[in-house]
């Protein structure tokens, strides 16, 4: 049993079926007597643009402080996020570009080619919604956004194990299938996967 969850909703659009699965999973881990926290990407306000790339710092807006104080406190990320051209969306890559940085998520080593991981310690879970089934973009597409999020964000971070759970066909699903899925994510909040 995890003792804080942070759910990170990556769709821009209230009216999603990302946000059903966020409430979902929220209502399952609070059932379960787990504490729930939840950062709406859509809703802060930061600039998405890592402007310097890394050669300076950009003061984190107050927005990104509180996130990072959110995810530090967590035991357990859950990511719920749609895959748009096969990765993520805008906003949510912003997110990360900003707030994922050197001596804030890891840090390299001097003179080394390794690196500490500053979540380590940490659980994950992407629950990732897909116009197509998800062994279809496993194998026709290698799964881009997960390998991203991840292999090269979560895992060289520290968190780890990070689950994969694929939530699909979206665009032809009906009420019943939807019912299915929120189920099953409740379910997954419930268990604290």
């Amino acid at each position: 049993m995890k003792n804080n969850i942070l759910i990170i909703n990556g769709h821009p659009n209230k009216e999603s079926f990302n946000f059903a699965l966020v409430n979902a999973y929220k209502e399952g881990a609070i059932k379960s007597g787990t504490a729930v926290d939840v950062i709406t990407i859509a809703e802060l306000n930061f600039n998405p643009n890592l402007q310097y790339a890394y050669t300076r710092r950009m003061e984190l807006e107050p927005d990104l402080l509180t996130s990072l104080e959110k995810i530090k406190k967590a035991d357990h990320l859950v990511w719920i996020h749609p895959v748009w051209w096969g990765g993520l969306p805008a906003m949510m890559k912003g997110f990360i570009d900003r707030l994922f940085l050197p001596g804030i998520t890891f840090k390299y080593r001097e003179n080394s080619v390794w690196w500490d991981k500053l979540l380590a310690g940490k659980t994950g879970h992407i629950i990732t919604t897909l116009d197509q089934p998800g062994w279809y973009y496993r194998l026709f597409y290698g799964n881009p956004s997960v390998n991203q999020l991840k292999k090269s964000t979560l895992e060289y971070c520290g968190v780890k194990p990070v689950a994969i759970t694929y939530i699909g066909i979206i665009k032809t699903s009906g009420v019943r299938q939807r019912e299915q899925w929120i189920n099953k994510i409740y379910q997954l909040g419930q268990k604290n996967k």
